[in-house]
């Protein structure tokens, strides 16, 4: 799924993303709206990952999408 189609669909999907990373709240997952770096950041700022593991938890959550 790419990113134009992730950030159109992003309220639909905010519930699957809010399942994934139960730290994030709806606040702030509606102001990121899907997009990748911000999804990514918050993530890392989060769970205290580094950008790489975050970068992977979120193609990680982008793949179980497509199926």
């Amino acid at each position: 799924m790419n990113e134009d189609i992730l950030s159109g669909k992003w309220k639909q999907l905010r519930g699957k993303a809010k399942e994934r990373w139960g730290e994030l709240t709806d606040d702030e997952l509606d102001q990121i709206e899907g997009k990748r770096d911000q999804v990514i950041g918050l993530i890392q700022e989060k769970y205290g990952y580094a950008r790489e593991k975050a970068e992977e938890e979120y193609d990680d959550f982008v793949d179980s999408l497509e199926d």
